[in-house]
């Protein structure tokens, strides 16, 4: 068991932040205390055994000396929801805490930001840069020279070539390939599989094409 030598509040009580607790439990030097939501969202006393605090009062409750915080929301409004309660953490004076898994690849050059969350399998390599607020789920590849922006989410099992920029509050779907030297603008939507070669525009939207129904049934493929 990894001695526990620092404290942590973890905003939210949906699955992310049960997420973030099993990990920060099992897999970190940080101690979990409590959660904290909004006021106006509690409806019970108790999350995973540990007190909900209201986030309005949180700092008079939990001093900042003695607790980081860490935001775990996910892409709600494009990440801008994340973002807001970072800086009123921030404003709050807490430290607002970075994790990397112990089962992820990295070098020891990486660039972390604060509020950064890097699951498990994500393979990073070097002279890669991570700003804050940016959440890498499992099973990632990270090329080398490639710049995350802020407040960014991107899913699983997708593929960011060397020497790429992907700029601030942007998604990416789960399998969805970033061809090398590709800018990825402010606030882009990268959908499921799909394969970006060129850079994309503010705010746009890009999909792959649906799996589509086949005529005949699958028995009819194994006589």
């Amino acid at each position: 068991m990894i001695k526990k030598t620092k404290k942590a509040i973890i905003f939210g009580t949906g699955s992310f932040a049960e997420l973030v607790h099993f990990m920060l439990l099992n897999d970190s030097h940080y101690q979990v205390v409590g959660f904290t939501i909004s006021k106006d969202h509690i409806k019970v006393d108790e999350f995973l055994g540990l007190p909900i605090y209201p986030f309005e009062e949180i700092n008079t409750l939990v001093s900042p000396s003695v607790a980081d915080i860490f935001i775990a929301i996910g892409c709600k409004k494009m990440n801008d929801v994340r973002a807001s309660f970072m800086r009123q953490a921030k404003d709050k004076g807490y430290t607002l805490l970075s994790y990397i898994s112990s089962k992820a690849q990295h070098w020891n050059d990486t660039q972390i930001g604060e509020n950064v969350f890097i699951f498990e399998g994500n393979n990073l390599q070097p002279f890669v840069t991570i700003n804050d607020g940016t959440i890498l789920w499992s099973g990632n590849h990270i090329g080398h020279h490639s710049i995350i922006g802020k407040y960014c989410f991107i899913t699983s099992h997708v593929v960011i070539s060397g020497h790429c920029k992907i700029n601030d509050s942007c998604f990416i779907g789960v399998n969805a390939t970033i061809f090398d030297n590709v800018t990825i603008a402010k606030k882009s939507l990268i959908g499921a599989s799909a394969l970006i070669t060129t850079d994309t525009k503010i705010e746009g939207v890009y999909t792959a094409e649906k799996a589509t129904l086949f005529k005949k049934t699958s028995e009819a493929f194994f006589k």
